[in-house]
């Protein structure tokens, strides 16, 4: 089960993800009526098809009594290996977290593991995965960024025979041809769009008015937006007041005053926020407390990504944040690890993609990560026996 929390984002088109989202999404019934219960200004512009599934799924992904439903077989741990791990900026904190667990993971399996800050800019990530190509590892990972980006050190890898896995590199998980990676791990965007998304227009019974934070430099990021306000979009009394595109790099400087510009535009029409990474409302915190605003909200924030530390500390202790879709960082970085060794036994990826799950202080029980249980133990066999 999940009811325990081991310690513990390049421009593609969404054209197809966001029609499938769209066809997911999609409920008629729409109009009329709302939910009692509901915190916005008013439910009378609601729709209850949508609302009632919204509820159901906020329920589901809620639930920590769900069994690890990964890999339980595969090759044997190929000794001697070594990886780079190519971060696009070690201060986002879902890219530090992976690095962490790729960092565990690789001390499991025997291997070594160097870390190279790509700092967040175009140059600096492309100097990093130079770099990379240069050492010759056994294997490279993609840790949040296009590769499409530095197309020339990805060729330069792939010429010199290193298989590249990538982590939230590309929209999709699993393998890419285009650019090339042996798997991409992440969850699905649509799911964890949908999952914050959801749980706007559930707590608020179908009433609210929606700021967006996202980084738009970030197609992965952009995506994911898109999908969250699409299905914002699919109950008529949620508004979405905002769309603020904020590159994470700048997300400490430029937060602040673009939430208290938001504030005292908005005032109490601002009643929810989703980010597409919670590091946003770490940054709007003082804002919110110069405000005057309560802690445990309105507004009420959802992060969709990435379930760091620092979120679920936030969200225990209802300071400016009240839920995550975490990624599970952890299991990710260890993911990536019996990724690699699936490669160098010539073996195809796993196609393990971890379920959405929504972490709040009720469900979390003071934990400050969300990773499925039994994943540790269960790639270790695989690689151990």
């Amino acid at each position: 089960m999940y009811a325990k929390y081991p310690n513990r984002r390049t421009a593609l088109a969404a054209a197809t993800l966001l029609a499938a989202a769209a066809g997911a999404t999609a409920i008629a019934g729409c109009g009329g009526g709302g939910s009692p219960n509901a915190t916005g200004p008013s439910a009378a512009a609601g729709c209850p098809a949508v609302l009632q599934e919204a509820k159901a799924a906020v329920q589901r992904a809620e639930s920590t009594d769900t069994a690890w439903n990964g890999p339980t077989s595969g090759p044997a741990a190929v000794p001697g290996k070594t990886l780079v791990y190519v971060a696009q900026t070690m201060t986002n904190p879902g890219v530090a977290g992976v690095a962490k667990g790729v960092r565990e993971a690789a001390q499991a399996i025997g291997w070594n593991v160097r870390v190279i800050d790509g700092e967040g800019t175009p140059a600096g990530i492309q100097a990093a995965l130079s770099q990379a190509v240069t050492l010759k590892p056994s294997g490279i990972v993609i840790g949040g960024f296009d590769p499409r980006l530095t197309s020339q050190q990805v060729a330069r890898a792939e010429a010199a025979g290193i298989p590249l896995i990538g982590w939230h590199a590309v929209s999709a998980p699993g393998p890419s041809t285009n650019p090339r990676l042996f798997t991409n791990v992440t969850t699905k965007v649509e799911e964890v769009a949908k999952a914050s998304a959801d749980w706007v227009i559930a707590r608020s019974g179908g009433a609210a008015g929606v700021v967006v934070f996202t980084d738009d430099s970030i197609p992965f990021a952009g995506t994911k937006s898109k999908l969250i306000e699409q299905r914002l979009a699919a109950c008529p009394g949620v508004e979405l007041l905002a769309h603020k595109n904020i590159p994470i790099p700048d997300a400490s400087r430029r937060t602040p005053q673009e939430v208290a510009s938001l504030l005292s535009r908005f005032q109490k029409r601002w009643t929810y926020s989703v980010a597409i990474n919670d590091l946003y409302f770490d940054d709007a915190a003082p804002a919110f407390r110069a405000a005057g605003k309560p802690g445990a909200g309105p507004p009420f924030n959802i992060g969709a990504g990435d379930g760091d530390p620092s979120a679920f500390r936030r969200i225990n202790s209802e300071q400016y944040q009240a839920a995550t879709v975490p990624e599970p960082l952890s299991q990710q970085g260890w993911q990536i690890v019996d990724e690699f060794n699936r490669a160098f036994a010539g073996q195809p990826a796993s196609g393990y993609v971890a379920p959405v799950h929504i972490a709040t202080a009720e469900n979390s029980a003071g934990a400050t990560s969300w990773d499925p249980e039994g994943y540790q133990e269960a790639y270790e066999k695989i690689w151990h026996g």
